[in-house]
């Protein structure tokens, strides 16, 4: 089960890639990487899913989506740095680690 929860987090570090990809491509291999990076993320995420509690696997890779793309704003394209956005993305990820902290899957429940 833990190997499932890598590859929750590797689907979202894919999805923090397309989501800056479909912002900043601007010519055909920068929007072909955006489109590998989208079958890849949610692909990954389908993969974790069939072990994995749907509902919580989903709020992990979205917040880890949300967090990731807001600190990949600020750091490398020059969004405004805010104080309050940092303390909703440190609440968000409490949320992200409390939910994945909670989840237990009992052996054959998921198949």
């Amino acid at each position: 089960m833990k190997q499932d929860w890598y590859i929750v987090f590797l689907a979202g570090f894919f999805e923090v890639g397309w989501v800056v990809g479909l912002k900043h491509a601007f010519n055909w291999w920068t929007w072909g990487l955006t489109a590998i990076a989208i079958y890849v993320s949610m692909h990954l995420l389908i993969i974790a899913s069939r072990r994995l509690p749907v509902g919580t696997t989903y709020a992990v890779f979205t917040g880890m989506g949300t967090a990731g793309t807001v600190i990949l704003d600020i750091a490398l394209f020059g969004e405004p740095f805010q104080l309050i956005k940092v303390l909703l993305i440190i609440l968000l990820l409490c949320g992200v680690v409390g939910l994945k902290t909670i989840t237990e899957v009992t052996e054959g429940e998921r198949t």
